[in-house]
């Protein structure tokens, strides 16, 4: 039962457990000499898995939790080293010059690296996996690159071409190495080393008890094309097969996507889908302004939902009837770069957009809520003001290969008009969002806000204000491990909502763990705190970060003051274990504690999961769209 006591008694619990958590593990890490260092610096070698990052430190002995903050708070900042403006000088030293050839290699998934391309699989699996795994086609690679023979070096296309790859999933790492021709010195050779990750892979859990099931089996580059599969069953122990609607208590979804269809970087997938949540197929085809420099960008989608309990995935409402509906949209957009001589210069992007919605079947709600299922066409239009530049560090969401953060800003203002079978209606949003490097690079900041909704008859309804927070903290030595800080905020407020839309403290994770049908609202704002400790020690070269965290959560009510609405918490710590040499998700296993929680919760839960890897925010321009009340 969720607990009976005034608010500031239930602030007063809140805090005190947050901070002997906290306490306790901070305590028992026992960091002997912490070595400050940027969250851009620091050469992390596959080989032995050392820091080159030493440096002597004179602060005055302390111990345990102290000693954590004092040199956390007052010890001096390396001297920073910018990765890509290394990069760059190398690839600068060839500036000008003729590609006159390039070749591609592409490493085994196990064995050779990117520094050392002689090195060998050690273990009868690693071997079996080489064997059985399809390195990635040397013409596929070829047309990852922004250049071909004949053209000049430039830095800034190259730096970026390396990212581009690199993001790719079934891709290690990319190494762009330069070679001065031996006969002419105005030519030069561009050797092309790629590393390659294990591409098969395999998913499952089991939720509500044993209720429900699912197991996945996936290839993120099959044929060594690109190409990605995934067959995906699922089933659900208690319920009863329903023949009239042709519902089965077992069902499976299947899923093909073609990536940069002829160096074009236009992407296709396909997918279709009947379990017993839903049944239909799906259609997307999108060609991104993955970079600055492209003019344009398009796409277009459609699926045939026979039967679901949900219009887009982003829903925070599912309905208990089953739905039927069609849904097809298109969007295209220009880029004008503000500075073309710089390539990662500012630009404006003018987008549009429609979707169309059409119900063959929904459900018979109160008449306030029928337009929320309603046919319409949403026209919309956008102008986007962006940049985007990307710095590289290691040790951040992923566990040693080179990962690019995102800085810079992306400001929107996207208009709409909707032809909605309820009535027309207008619709507006801003959005503003900046990421960057603080107190000498050394920690990133993204922060992010929004304000919009619809407009009809001089009424606005179905709107949201929505602000959030990101902290990454600079990457922290403790002995011979490292680790960092992770901090996370958000607000979101309902503004005329439908009575149906209500949000929760489970949809973004803002409580990790957290699973309740009670605990719902229009307005919530959210804060955890996470630290995460990456260990040298593998396990069947799994590697190791222990993480422990402390998540509030405030819900309610969009009619009074969020401060005084209930208070729900969960605090933990638990254990990821992930290969970058293979595409399968993390592995995690984590204990938590609620002390804060509504009546249909215990206060102690144990998990033991599977996560996609957490992305940065991006500032890449999109297809125009609503904002999601989530």
């Amino acid at each position: 039962m969720y607990f009976n006591v005034p608010m500031s008694e239930k602030i007063k619990i809140l805090i005190l457990s947050t901070v002997v958590f906290i306490f306790a593990f901070f305590s028992a890490a026992k960091p002997q000499s912490v070595i400050v260092d940027t969250v851009n610096l620091g050469v992390f070698s596959e080989e032995n898995g050392n820091f080159n990052d030493s440096i002597p430190q004179n602060e005055p002995e302390k111990n345990g939790f102290n000693n954590y903050f004092y040199r956390y708070l007052f010890s001096p900042s390396r001297a920073y080293v910018d990765k890509k403006e290394l990069a760059l000088i190398y690839y600068g030293q060839m500036q000008g010059k003729t590609i006159s050839k390039i070749n591609v290699t592409a490493l085994e998934a196990f064995g050779p690296t990117t520094e050392d391309t002689t090195k060998q699989a050690k273990s009868w699996i690693e071997r079996t996996a080489n064997a059985i795994h399809t390195k990635s086609n040397l013409n596929t690679m070829q047309k990852m690159l922004m250049f071909s023979t004949g053209d000049t070096i430039n830095p800034e296309l190259m730096y970026e071409n390396e990212r581009i790859i690199r993001s790719l999933p079934y891709i290690r790492d990319v190494r762009f190495l330069l070679e001065q021709d031996t006969i002419n010195p105005d030519y030069v050779n561009v050797h092309v080393i790629t590393k390659d990750r294990f591409s098969f892979g395999a998913s499952g859990h089991i939720s509500g008890g044993t209720s429900s099931a699912d197991f996945e089996i996936y290839n993120n580059n099959i044929f060594g094309v690109g190409h990605e599969i995934s067959l995906r069953l699922d089933a659900h122990l208690n319920r009863q097969p329903n023949m009239l609607n042709r519902q089965s208590n077992m069902g499976f979804e299947t899923f093909y996507t073609i990536n940069n269809i002829r160096g074009k970087f236009i992407n296709i997938s396909t997918g279709y889908m009947d379990t017993y949540l839903r049944e239909g197929f799906s259609f997307v085809l999108n060609k991104p302004f993955i970079t600055p420099s492209i003019k344009w960008g398009y796409g277009s989608s459609a699926s045939r939902m026979y039967r679901t309990n949900h219009i887009y995935d982003s829903d925070p409402f599912k309905s208990e009837n089953s739905l039927s509906l069609s849904l097809l949209s298109a969007w295209v957009g220009r880029s004008f770069q503000i500075k073309p001589e710089y390539a990662n210069g500012s630009q404006i992007v003018i987008s549009a957009a429609f979707y169309n919605r059409t119900f063959f079947r929904r459900p018979d709600f109160r008449l306030t809520d029928n337009e929320y299922f309603s046919n319409s066409i949403f026209y919309l239009a956008g102008i986007t003001f962006t940049q985007r530049k990307y710095i590289q560090d290691q040790l951040v969401y992923s566990y040693g290969i080179t990962e690019d953060i995102p800085k810079g800003f992306k400001n929107e203002l996207v208009y709409g008009y909707d032809n909605n079978e309820f009535g027309n209606r207008h619709y507006l949003h801003l959005s503003l969002s900046n990421g960057n490097f603080l107190i000498n690079r050394d920690n990133y900041l993204y922060l992010t806000g929004s304000i919009g909704g619809y407009f009809r008859n001089n009424t606005f309804s179905q709107g949201q204000i929505q602000g959030s927070m990101s902290y990454i903290s600079r990457r922290i030595k403790a002995g011979r491990k490292t680790f960092r800080l992770f901090l996370k905020s958000n607000y979101l407020q309902g503004i005329n909502r439908f009575e149906i839309e209500n949000i929760n403290l489970s949809q973004n994770d803002e409580i990790r763990g957290f699973k309740s049908l009670k605990t719902i609202g229009k307005q919530k704002l959210s804060a955890d705190l996470e630290y995460v400790l990456f260990l040298r020690k593998e396990i069947l070269k799994f590697n190791i970060a222990l993480f422990t965290f402390a998540d509030v959560g405030v819900i309610g009510s969009n009619k009074k003051l969020i401060f005084t609405q209930d208070y729900y918490s969960g605090f933990g710590l638990g254990l990821r274990l992930h290969n970058e040499n293979l595409v399968l998700k993390t592995f995690q296993l984590r204990l938590a504690f609620y002390p804060l929680r509504p009546d249909d919760m215990r206060f102690m839960g144990f998990a033991i999961n599977e996560q996609l890897k957490n992305n940065f925010y991006s500032f890449e321009p999109k297809a125009p769209q609503p904002l999601v009340f989530r």
